[in-house]
């Protein structure tokens, strides 16, 4: 039973949740609740800790599961959450790299351009698993996929859905398009509405900064600028909402 917030084990929990550069140099991230500790693969949890309290009325969750006991007190001190459920993962990280991105026959792919809002990452993730994504690129200055806010956004979806992290966007948007893939720029000076292309081929779809939109490098690299039509006096939506919609019109035109 861990009951120090001075121990070593509790630094270390502490720090992979507030230090991006430890989690990169440790290659591990931190979940929390007993949704991402059920769907976390067990191939790739590094550890468990559980208060007493949660493992009182989950007993039968650990059965098979090696774990370590920390006090309530402790354990406030080592989540990111203001009310925590009593469990918390260490999970080790999955390294991909574009391959993995592009494998299938047809990819169908998000790319992100520095994006910093933790949540509207986390939700393009969880929206991509559902809109059937193969893959997200995101470039070196977007938010940490494993920053904790990230990760609790995409409700268990960085699991499944394989994320690579590009030190050149617009490099990898030129290797994409070598690689047969066509890519869309989400632009406020896009020639075509979103609705009017085809997406059923390899595709690609390029969002931008959340108040500076895409660069003008990666822009002009893009194959197509398309843009969402807008009524009102409004002049672009959330980072979030756009992905979900380019990549729901992509969906839909792949299963007709």
């Amino acid at each position: 039973m861990i009951n120090s917030v001075s121990n070593a084990k509790v630094k270390y929990v502490m720090n992979l949740q507030k230090k991006s550069k430890f989690r990169e140099q440790e290659n591990i991230f931190v979940v929390e609740g007993i949704k991402m500790f059920m769907e976390t693969p067990k191939h790739l949890i590094e550890k468990v800790y559980v208060t007493e309290t949660f493992l009182d009325s989950h007993k039968e969750l650990f059965e098979n599961v090696e774990y370590e006991t920390v006090t309530d007190r402790v354990f406030e001190q080592m989540s990111d959450t203001k009310t925590p459920q009593g469990v918390l993962v260490l999970v080790k990280m999955q390294k991909r790299n574009i391959s993995d991105i592009a494998k299938c026959k047809s990819p169908y792919i998000i790319v992100a351009e520095d994006l910093q809002d933790p949540g509207n990452l986390g939700t393009i993730v969880r929206t991509a698993e559902g809109a059937g994504i193969d893959g997200i690129i995101l470039s070196k200055n977007t938010v940490d996929i494993y920053n904790p806010k990230t990760i609790r956004s995409t409700m268990g979806s960085v699991y499944r859905v394989p994320v690579y992290v590009s030190e050149d966007i617009v490099a990898t948007i030129k290797e994409l398009q070598k690689m047969g893939v066509s890519t869309y720029a989400a632009h406020l000076s896009g020639e075509k509405y979103y609705s009017d292309c085809d997406y059923k081929s390899a595709t690609a779809f390029v969002i931008g900064n959340e108040s500076k939109g895409i660069s003008r490098e990666a822009a002009k690299a893009c194959d197509n600028l398309i843009k969402i039509p807008m009524k009102g006096e409004v002049e672009s939506l959330n980072a979030a909402i756009a992905a979900a919609i380019l990549m729901y019109e992509g969906a839909k035109q792949r299963q007709s």
